[in-house]
């Protein structure tokens, strides 16, 4: 049976979470995109939710839902600004997750439970000055030294990288390999903000998100113990990899609440703004815009969704997850664009929301995977060349637990 309604309990964590993003978070966000405020007691709001920790085991500090609502909570806190969402990809689809899939009991403990709780933010270090889509390209690297392991590198375009508590940590182990380009050479570490040798710097002057937090950090001898590898040496690249899928959902879900706020904003300024003598919204071409963003959002909605139940399954879902991230993401920007054409030079203007949008959407075009490399990749799936891999089997037990009630 294919069922396309949410359930109640769906409902009402969507309920929550847009009641949270209209009292909390609406009536700054202007101010704060102005003066690229970051405002950190948001996010502990947020774990007063348990947003921080939404789709994490309650034995391990979260609230227990499902991909769903991991998906629902992306798109509510988008659709009001990207900087919600941004958090939710790196907190939890690049690091809780990877954590909770990847890592030992001891590191679960350690770092997963107060990281569901909202009691420390994480994040996730692949991306350096000279490796993007380029991962193999990446110098980052750990020598090891008795019982610990020595880390030196630095990580660029880090969301959350100035304020985060814990970090995810990609690097080379094995020098061999990196000279042959083989990422079996690549593993993932565990760092905390604390240890000695590691800094931290912002990235000023974006065009967009600049509510958000985004930096870079930087390793110089830091030395880290054994425990403090996340799955096995030369697991890195295929943890990467996880972790990406998992982004790669938030970043979809999110820019589909792009399109629904360009869709709600247009609709909203099409049925006040006159001109001839009537509204807008009875133009023809001002219709076939809204209409196009009505369209998109549904689609894009359904995209993430499939993407959720096939996750919630436990079936391959590399596929869907990168399908979903390109079209949503095209579809934001091209939503966002049309909204400033609809409030005409109005929307050209920080009075409206929509040149937020357009600034703010941008970016997910590039992270966790550019445009061409999704367009790259379902080519090679349509074409036979790439196939989806079972890599579910190869890691620890990943089912969720059910859904429970939102508003316990």
């Amino acid at each position: 049976m294919i069922d396309f309604e949410l359930s109640e309990e769906h409902l009402a964590l969507q309920k929550t979470v847009r009641e949270f993003c209209q009292g909390e978070i609406a009536p700054h966000i202007k101010e704060w995109d102005e003066k690229a405020h970051f405002e950190r007691s948001v996010f502990d709001k947020m774990a007063d939710l348990g947003l921080l920790g939404v789709c994490i085991p309650e034995e391990y500090g979260g609230a227990g839902f499902d991909y769903i609502s991991l998906g629902i909570v992306c798109e509510e806190l988008e659709a009001c600004d990207t900087f919600l969402r941004v958090a939710m990809s790196v907190h939890v689809g690049l690091n809780s997750l990877s954590v909770f899939s990847w890592g030992n009991e001891e590191q679960k403990q350690k770092y997963l439970v107060p990281q569901a709780k909202g009691e420390k933010l994480a994040t996730f270090g692949l991306t350096e000055p000279n490796a993007g889509s380029d991962v193999i390209g990446m110098r980052s690297n750990a020598r090891r030294d008795g019982d610990d392991w020595v880390l030196n590198g630095e990580k660029m375009w880090i969301s959350l990288g100035d304020v985060a508590d814990h970090f995810l940590f990609f690097c080379w182990t094995d020098e061999e390999k990196r000279k042959n380009r083989d990422h079996s050479g690549m593993s993932c570490f565990i760092v905390e903000r604390s240890m000695h040798g590691f800094s931290s710097g912002t990235i000023h002057g974006k065009l967009g998100i600049r509510a958000g937090n985004t930096g870079y950090f930087s390793l110089q001898d830091v030395r880290v113990p054994q425990a403090n590898m996340l799955g096995k040496e030369g697991e890195g690249f295929k943890i990467a990899m996880f972790s990406l899928e998992n982004g790669r959902y938030t970043v979809a879900s999110g820019a589909t609440g792009v399109i629904r706020a360009a869709r709600d904003a247009s609709v909203a300024y099409a049925n006040v703004r006159e001109v001839q003598g009537q509204k807008i919204g009875n133009f023809q071409l001002v219709k076939q815009k809204i209409a196009e963003m009505e369209a998109d959002f549904e689609m894009s909605r359904l995209l993430w969704l499939k993407c959720g139940f096939l996750k919630n399954e436990g079936k391959p879902s590399a596929k869907a997850a990168s399908l979903a991230k390109w079209q949503a993401t095209t579809r934001s920007e091209i939503a966002a664009s049309m909204a400033i054409e609809v409030h005409g030079a109005n929307g050209y203007t920080n009075d409206y929301p929509v040149e937020r949008y357009l600034r703010n959407c941008k970016a997910a075009i590039i992270y966790e995977g550019t445009r061409d490399i999704h367009t790259l990749m379902q080519a090679d799936w349509a074409l036979g060349l790439r196939k989806e891999k079972q890599a579910r089997v190869t890691l620890p037990p990943y089912k969720l637990t059910e859904v429970k009630d939102a508003s316990a």
